[in-house]
């Protein structure tokens, strides 16, 4: 009789245990800040601040007038900020009007994984590769505690209002969204695809490391987006032409989208790897190809007229010229002419100014994606705290 009760006994403190675990699983994360890497698909402001505004009609649709952003509104990194009720953030190279008190972002147009040896008058990409963000984050990390702490007693508390608090650190969600750029710039060097892939592992490496590195300073709850489908690109399709048949039904250039996906099982492997090197860490991949390359081959089912040509830009056959971008002007009889120009309704677009989403685009890609269905594990947004106790090694 005592054995069987016993057994009860254990059997109930094991349904006890089992529920307060689902109920504590299930429970949505309270992230009190985002600590942003990437570039320009998730850049706030900073390559603008180092090098000047982007111009109008970036920030037409939504901020109506110029934001840091490479787009005519938000970017998912906007959305995702929204979803979890903090608000948009600060890039850290931008002195004027920042607020790093829910975050930061480092994220900067241009960057790459690896550090590219060339400047970005010569490529057009950012010296600000994703070791030079961690190196931002590693210093923000002390010194917004000391300025924290200082501000308090030496102005009225403003200061310790427009910093993190320490403990949020270790409760953010911490967001990556770069690799494009690494694909990218090795086609534009004339780089063959099969060249390319060969330097992929050492690029990711490097992108592991970084990871570890904000992992032993305490970050534990990480959201990876792979890399886009870069064939479905104006900027891409207009300077490295292929072969009609090696265009896909979308428009596409599939040796291209191919690289990138060679790119992102990379990427996904990487992530396995970081998870059993980590045991504290829940880590999300997601599949931000799959959502991207669903409104180019299928943009009807989302609300879009134009897949492929740039909203914003200025002649040929995807109205995107490099020399002269959106905004472009060009000097007519001693005056200065607007030729790169948006198009009437960005909604019904899916590429902006050749190189980057609308903003009714940016949300279509939020929207597949915060429910997890296009990630490992399956976890949604607001769950992202949750994902050590399901991923998949």
């Amino acid at each position: 009789m005592k054995s069987q009760f016993s057994k009860l006994l254990v059997a109930t403190a094991m349904l006890m245990f089992l529920s307060v675990s689902l109920a504590a699983s299930s429970s949505p994360c309270k992230f009190p800040a985002i600590f942003n890497f990437g570039d320009s698909n998730s850049d706030t402001g900073g390559l603008s601040a180092l090098f000047g505004q982007a111009r109008l009609p970036h920030g037409e649709s939504y901020f109506h007038s110029p934001a840091g952003r490479y787009c005519d509104g938000r970017l998912v990194i906007d959305f995702i900020a929204n979803s979890l009720e903090l608000p948009f953030l600060s890039a850290y190279l931008d002195s004027v009007g920042s607020n790093f008190t829910h975050g930061a972002n480092f994220a900067t147009a241009g960057s790459t994984i690896r550090p590219q040896n060339t400047t970005i008058r010569q490529s057009g990409f950012s010296p600000v590769s994703l070791d030079v963000q961690y190196n931002e984050f590693y210093d923000f990390q002390p010194r917004s505690q000391t300025t924290r702490s200082r501000g308090h007693n030496l102005t009225c508390g403003v200061f310790e209002q427009l910093m993190p608090k320490a403990e949020d650190f270790s409760r953010a969600l911490y967001a990556f969204d770069i690799g494009q750029n690494d694909l990218t710039s090795g086609l534009f060097l004339n780089m063959s695809i099969t060249q390319v892939k060969a330097y992929v592992p050492d690029v990711l490496n490097q992108f592991n490391s970084i990871v570890k590195y904000v992992y032993n300073q305490g970050g534990r709850y990480f959201w990876i987006h792979n890399t886009g489908p870069i064939g479905c690109l104006p900027y891409v399709l207009d300077r490295l032409p292929i072969p009609a048949a090696q265009v896909d039904k979308a428009g596409c250039a599939t040796p291209y989208n191919k690289l990138a996906r060679f790119f992102n099982r990379g990427l996904k492997q990487a992530v396995v790897q970081l998870r059993k090197e980590l045991p504290l860490a829940a880590i999300t991949y997601v599949d931000v190809y799959s959502a991207k390359y669903s409104l180019i081959s299928q943009p009807q089912k989302h609300g879009f007229k134009q897949p492929i040509r740039a909203c914003c830009g200025h002649g040929g056959k995807y109205n995107f010229n490099k020399h002269i971008g959106c905004g472009g002007k060009i000097r007519v009889h001693g005056k200065d002419v607007l030729v790169g120009k948006a198009c009437q309704d960005p909604s019904l677009w899916v590429n902006w100014d050749g190189v980057h989403f609308t903003e009714a685009a940016n949300k279509r890609v939020f929207d597949q994606i915060v429910d997890g269905s296009l990630s490992d594990p399956p976890t949604p947004l607001k769950f992202a705290c949750h994902g050590k106790q399901q991923q998949t090694h």
